[in-house]
């Protein structure tokens, strides 16, 4: 099985994983189910391309199928994803805004632009671990979450 993290870190999957979110929120049908075929529509995407990734998804426990005839539908499963916010959290817990007023990007004898770079750095990072935090917190009952 793969890491979870490469699992995560394509873009196409990441896209199936917000689909699924989605309708895991919406909870139209009683297993927030939802075919191969609406994923392929939404993305614009083959079938063959979906299902590579479904797979992958799949083999990774994010998601669960359930066959029907020749219909596959997927939903998703949340439990995988807590060992990406489990390395989040101390990153979570850091105040970059302290650290660059404390000045120990000075003391480490950084040039302007290296610090800007650093900086941007950090706040693309801190907008990831949000956005991925988010989402565990959505999918998770209360149950599954440590932290809170």
């Amino acid at each position: 099985m793969a890491d979870i993290f490469d699992v995560v870190a394509d873009p196409t999957r990441r896209d199936i994983l917000g689909i699924l979110l989605a309708k895991h929120n919406t909870r139209s049908d009683a297993a927030g189910e939802i075919s191969v075929s609406e994923i392929v529509a939404e993305l614009g995407l083959s079938q063959p391309t979906v299902s590579k990734h479904l797979k992958v998804l799949r083999e990774a426990s994010l998601v669960s199928v359930r066959e029907e005839g020749q219909h596959r539908y997927y939903h998703l499963d949340h439990a995988p994803l807590e060992a990406i916010e489990d390395w989040l959290i101390p990153f979570l817990s850091v105040d970059f805004d302290a650290v660059v007023r404390e000045g120990d990007y000075a003391d480490a004898g950084l040039k302007d632009e290296q610090r800007a770079f650093a900086t941007a750095i950090g706040k693309a990072f801190a907008d990831t671990s949000v956005k991925v935090s988010a989402v565990v917190k959505d999918v998770a009952p209360k149950k599954w979450r440590r932290y809170e």
